[in-house]
């Protein structure tokens, strides 16, 4: 029995897999933690990866000892973001892919931890590319998403909103971080990982397939018409 199973749908997660955004955010919390003497290290951001902005502001705040509440880094955060986030690039082999599901007619959206307002400003000069998916949900902002990745609320939602409501099984997510595979695999989905080369092995298992790059994973096994 092959591991992989035929998918119809393909849900993306943004940050790290559409958009090159995580040496961004690394740059924005840096920028905050070093007033403080800090270091955002790999292994805390390890932690925070794909989950809700508020989450991650909590986590940093306790992990680090910061001497300010979590709403005030929070509110920096933000003021950070307005400055860094403001024009992301695509990855290439993002852009080629999309158009290839689009173009075959294989139905897409985005799964993002964002807030609608992060989402449009990290996407505004990218407003054609976004427009190829059916769909988007952005997490920080929905209220329907009760709790953020690792919880599966995300993807869950996601699937529901294509008009012919496909099964999780028939859904495919592909995500770059391990909060985010979580999220996936207990939504009964299967998970492509493009994992940032610091993501140790172990936080890599649960993926359905790992690759290196976008444009490598193996649409074959799924079902999908291949890359040309």
């Amino acid at each position: 029995m092959s591991k992989f199973k035929q998918i119809s749908h393909v849900i993306f997660d943004m940050d790290g897999v559409l958009l090159d955004t995580e040496p961004l955010y690394t740059k924005a919390i840096q920028n905050i933690v070093g007033r403080y003497g800090k270091v955002f290290t790999w292994d805390l951001k390890v932690k925070v990866m794909g989950t809700h902005r508020a989450d991650a502001s909590k986590t940093v705040v306790k992990e680090l000892d910061l001497p300010i509440t979590w709403q005030e880094f929070d509110q920096m955060l933000q003021e950070q973001y307005d400055i860094v986030l403001a024009d992301p690039e695509i990855f290439p082999g993002a852009r080629q892919l999309v158009h290839h599901l689009h173009e075959n007619k294989v139905p897409i959206s985005v799964a993002t931890s964002s807030s609608l307002k992060s989402f449009e400003l990290k996407t505004a000069k990218h407003k054609d590319f976004f427009k190829l998916f059916d769909h988007v949900v952005c997490g920080g902002s929905d209220p329907e998403v009760k709790k953020g990745k690792p919880s599966p609320d995300i993807f869950l939602i996601s699937a529901s909103r294509f008009p012919d409501k496909p099964k999780p099984a028939e859904c495919l997510v592909v995500e770059d971080a391990p909060s985010g595979v979580q999220a996936a695999i207990s939504a009964g989905m299967q998970v492509v990982m493009i994992p940032d080369e610091n993501v140790p092995q172990e936080r890599r298992r649960l993926a359905t397939v790992v690759v290196s790059s976008i444009d490598l994973i193996p649409l074959e096994k799924f079902g999908l018409p291949p890359l040309k």
